[in-house]
């Protein structure tokens, strides 16, 4: 891509969108530059601790266990109480438990902060999530949604190579330096965002439902949309892999002899790329077939990760980083896409809570998969179970996007119908949000 192409790439991927979502974007990268916890808990556990990867591996699910119960509570929250007041608290309790954990002493207090980090350092994705697809038009989600990854990236490469070298002197910093950054980024909703979440019309009297009213939302109308739970499931075998790169990759790499510093500048060319190369990748993909994004990605995903299995120097992991990043940018918002599309307006907080589950869920199982294999089978072991992983995500998407493709009218399709027709009044509503 020439200079110019790139410029105007830049120029047409920020033009347009309302002042709410910048704020909502400067809090993203705010917080993303604090994160610590879930990248060097099991480098913490295993190298400054002295743990096993199997106790590294039950404290890091523990963690993410956490966030399994509080995707589905923040979810049913955002759409109650609003996307602001669950982000507030999900952000203040997050400074508070963070901080906590860094002076816990015993394994059982440990794991049992552990899991209250989990829980409150999630709660807020389905809120911010919501908040994002009520202020941006449906034709600039993907962009919007890319640009926000995007900003977590910038924040996690920074902070990536920042908590590296913090943590070869001192792991509390780290966990408080994470504190004070959420705790800012809580003063900055509170200040700055304002809620977006839309009304719903009252329904007139003696009117039914088939007047076309969009029906009332609940988790188990999320459960029993077969096609919404069908990207859940998706998103769960991506995540399992993806996780990896926090949980497998630094036990890995730590076992093979290498410092928290070494694992901290290979992760980072992960934020790194997705800085360098979302924004030009998203205008390259952005009117692409969705099905073939998703399947190139998860091979992508699999079988980079599988190539670790390989790697030697540290040259060689940031190399294999480098594949599984690539698949990263172009799954991200094609996938985001997908499941807002999927999303009933009224019901964005439950969908998105749930969809979050399957990130959730993987946060839970990846450690207790990474800890079993490395203890009894060795590394290799795990990377190969990657490329497994990511074949059978591939063939998924296949199957999936081709059903959508052919107009199945399925649960999915209803939920399809019923978002598309509100969307357009609930986006219109939402443009003239003041900034603060």
């Amino acid at each position: 891509m020439s200079a110019a192409r790139l410029v105007r790439a830049v120029r047409e991927s920020v033009s347009g969108l309302p002042p709410a979502f910048w704020w909502l974007w400067t809090s993203t990268l705010v917080n993303r530059l604090g994160a610590f916890v879930a990248t060097f808990m099991a480098l913490y556990l295993t190298l400054d601790r002295g743990y096993s990867a199997s106790f590294a591996g039950l404290v890091v699910a523990l963690h993410g266990l956490g966030g399994v119960v509080s995707s589905l509570v923040a979810g049913v929250m955002t759409d109650r109480l609003g996307r602001r007041p669950t982000m507030l608290a999900a952000q203040a309790s997050t400074a508070f438990s963070v901080a906590l954990l860094g002076f816990m002493e015993h394994p059982a207090a440990i794991a049992a902060v552990a899991l209250l980090v989990g829980m409150t350092s999630n709660a807020s994705r389905p809120a911010v999530a919501a908040m994002m697809a009520d202020i941006v038009r449906p034709e600039d989600r993907v962009r919007a949604f890319a640009l926000n990854y995007w900003a977590i990236n910038l924040g996690f490469a920074v902070s990536a190579t920042a908590a590296g070298l913090i943590a070869e002197y001192s792991y509390l910093a780290g966990f408080l330096g994470e504190a004070a950054l959420t705790l800012a980024c809580a003063v900055l909703v509170f200040v700055k965002l304002p809620e977006s979440r839309p009304d719903r019309p009252a329904r007139p009297e003696g009117a039914s439902a088939a007047t076309g009213e969009e029906p009332a939302i609940g988790l188990g109308t999320v459960l029993r949309d077969g096609r919404f739970m069908g990207v859940v499931g998706l998103s769960f075998l991506i995540s399992l892999i993806f996780t990896q790169g926090s949980v497998g990759l630094p036990v890995a790499m730590g076992s093979a002899g290498f410092s928290p510093r070494d694992y901290g500048l290979v992760i980072a060319v992960n934020g790194l790329l997705i800085v360098l190369l979302q924004i030009p990748v998203t205008a390259f993909i952005e009117r692409r077939d969705p099905q073939k994004l998703l399947v190139v990605s998860a091979l992508l995903a699999g079988y980079g990760f599988a190539l670790t299995a390989f790697a030697g120097p540290v040259w060689a992991y940031a190399l294999t980083v480098c594949v599984w990043t690539l698949a990263e940018i172009v799954n991200s918002p094609t996938q985001m896409s997908l499941v807002v599309r999927l999303s009933p307006v009224h019901g964005r907080g439950r969908y998105q809570g749930v969809y979050n589950l399957s990130w959730a869920v993987a946060a839970l199982v990846a450690p207790l998969m990474a800890g079993f294999l490395i203890d009894r089978y060795g590394a290799d072991w795990l990377w190969g179970a990657t490329g497994v992983l990511g074949t059978v995500a591939a063939a998924g998407y296949w199957l999936l996007m081709r059903g959508l493709s052919e107009g199945d009218s399925g649960t999915g399709t209803a939920v399809t119908g019923s978002a598309t027709a509100a969307e357009g009044a609930a986006s219109k509503a939402a443009e003239p949000l003041p900034a603060g």
